[in-house]
């Protein structure tokens, strides 16, 4: 469980007939491959479910890469297990016939900054990502490609944990990189509200 690798323990269900899409949720901090499961299937009811426990064990609780401190994150850490994932997300994907562009990533707060990791390092396994309350990373990533990327950002008005620079920051950022994001502030903290869901539901809706 703590040691890095390609198999994650995970919960899968496929998508039901009529869904087109697949979600790859990605947890918060202590969270496991059952919690998000409710939030999945609220925001897209139908859709094939993969969703992963994070690998690194702080204080108890699961997370998909280190930090040093609340705020402070362990940048290469986050590289290695980016593509870590990655490589878990290709694999599960090619075992199921899983086509990448139907795989969206919703991930939260730790979850959301893996997120990014695959976008921005691993573009090629997702077709986009819904990240809530994600934090700023780092500039220091490759020039990848994003046009085909599109991404949904939301951020909590009284957010004690990320600073409000963050958001704009990962926009630019993904933009940059030519996707199409779509980023949004809600009246709320850390933790998901209503209109959270609701603007997933739309955002993946949209087309």
């Amino acid at each position: 469980m703590i040691g890095m690798g390609t198999q994650f323990q995970h919960f899968y269900r496929p998508a039901a007939a009529a869904a087109s899409y697949h979600l790859l949720l990605l947890h918060g901090t202590g969270g496991d491959e059952q919690d998000m499961v409710p939030l999945g299937d609220l925001i897209a009811p139908g859709a094939g479910i993969i969703s992963p426990r994070g690998q690194v064990i702080e204080n108890g609780a699961p997370r998909f890469f280190r930090r040093f401190a609340e705020g402070f994150l362990d940048v290469d850490d986050w590289r290695q297990r980016s593509e870590a994932l990655a490589d878990f997300v290709a694999s599960i994907c090619a075992q199921h016939g899983i086509v990448a562009n139907t795989l969206f990533a919703v991930g939260y707060s730790n979850g959301a900054n893996i997120a990014q990791g695959l976008l921005l390092l691993r573009p090629e396994v997702l077709g986009g990502a819904i990240l809530f309350r994600p934090m700023f990373i780092t500039d220091d990533v490759p020039m990848q490609d994003l046009t085909e990327r599109p991404a949904l950002l939301l951020g909590g008005s009284n957010d004690p944990i990320i600073p409000s620079e963050d958001l704009p920051r990962i926009t630019q950022q993904l933009q940059k990189r030519g996707a199409p994001v779509t980023a949004k502030t809600v009246r709320a903290s850390h933790g998901l509200v209503q209109d959270d869901i609701l603007l997933a539901q739309q955002w993946l809706n949209r087309g």
